[in-house]
């Protein structure tokens, strides 16, 4: 019999390319998602990629009694990776309560479900924005490096959970966890079945630019030219999104066969090397041939001015590695965005 795994937000940009890859690395896989920023068609994409239909649930995590009922419902589920989240930096400035509402109680309620029915784990998806604007000493970012103040409610609410999780495995509870801090993910699945297709206009940069490339939109702001930056614009670490996916693979290896050195980890997931926001443009520009039209805007509230992984913990302990090229990666997503276009979506 498969070991099961719980997947919230498994219909969501980086929830689906996990669900392929626990596919096939062998798991069967439960989907709980509110479809708030996203379709029920992915089920079928993932099917369509990994051969394997996984188990799916609309539900939403905030609602206990519905969440509690689909663990007894699919008995037996040994590890959840948490991605049901709202997840835009600006959107959370303009609508903190509904940050604070989704991120936290979502995640009470699986702590709190989960000795309950005998999970033993929970991979959580953190995110880089714990760490403030980092000084120039501690770039690029170890994961020793000090928490910063939260420049959004959005990054409040993943220092909050990271903490909320610490504070539940101290307490005694019978569980284990691994928190992933992401840099920014980017691209698509080679096949150009999955990507990243949010409902409404794009909060993230690089759906953005592949519409605006489309002419779904009429151009790209980039938020700020006078940061201290190289060319004044932000800088990010980009990863690929399905190398990010096979990350949450090992991690969950590492909690089922008891790997861990302590009873919560932290790993930094990036490639290493920062990218302003005009050198993505220019890149993609470069990679599909096609002009971007862009013009620079203010600055936005809850950005950081630059920031980029050490990920060397997570190559040397977790044994796990970033490999797509940034071209690899932003030639997907353009493919992804093709692909949309011959299917009439956008």
């Amino acid at each position: 019999m498969k070991t099961r795994i719980l997947v919230t937000g498994g219909t969501g940009y980086i929830g689906s390319h996990t669900v392929v890859e626990l596919q096939n690395n062998g798991y069967e896989v439960i989907i709980v998602d509110n479809l708030s920023n996203s379709s029920a068609n992915v089920v079928d994409n993932i099917e369509k990629v990994s051969g394997i239909r996984p188990h799916f649930e609309k539900l939403d995590c905030c609602d206990l009694s519905g969440m509690d009922a689909m663990f007894t419902k699919y008995k037996g589920i040994k590890a959840v990776i948490h991605f049901a989240a709202s997840k835009a930096v600006g959107e959370s400035v303009q609508k903190p309560l509904m940050y604070y509402r989704n991120n936290i109680v979502s995640l009470i309620n699986i702590l709190d479900l989960m000795p309950k029915h005998g999970v033993d784990g929970i991979v959580f998806s953190s995110s880089c924005t714990v760490y403030g604007q980092p000084s120039k000493e501690n770039l690029p970012v170890t994961e020793s490096a000090p928490l910063q103040p939260a420049e959004s409610p959005y990054g409040n609410t993943k220092q909050i959970n990271e903490e909320i999780i610490q504070d539940t495995v101290k307490s005694g509870s019978p569980i284990t966890s691994i928190l992933l801090r992401y840099f920014n993910p980017i691209g698509a699945h080679p096949s150009a079945l999955i990507g990243e297709l949010p409902n409404g206009v794009p909060m993230n940069l690089v759906p953005f630019i592949t519409q605006t490339a489309m002419g779904i939109r009429k151009e790209l702001s980039i938020f700020g030219d006078d940061y201290n930056t190289p060319d004044g614009s932000c800088i990010r670490d980009y990863i690929n999104v399905v190398d990010l996916a096979k990350a949450h693979v090992v991690a969950i290896d590492r909690i089922l066969k008891q790997k861990q050195l302590e009873k919560v980890e932290f790993f930094n997931l990036g490639t290493g090397k920062g990218l302003s926001v005009l050198e993505l443009v220019k890149t993609f520009e470069e990679v599909t041939g096609v002009k971007v039209n862009h013009k620079i805007v203010g600055r936005r509230a809850g950005d950081i001015e630059q920031v980029w992984a050490n990920p060397d913990k997570a190559n040397n302990v977790l044994g796990w590695k970033a490999e797509c090229t940034t071209e690899e990666t932003l030639e997907s997503a353009w493919n992804w965005q093709k692909k949309l276009r011959e299917l009439g979506i956008q």
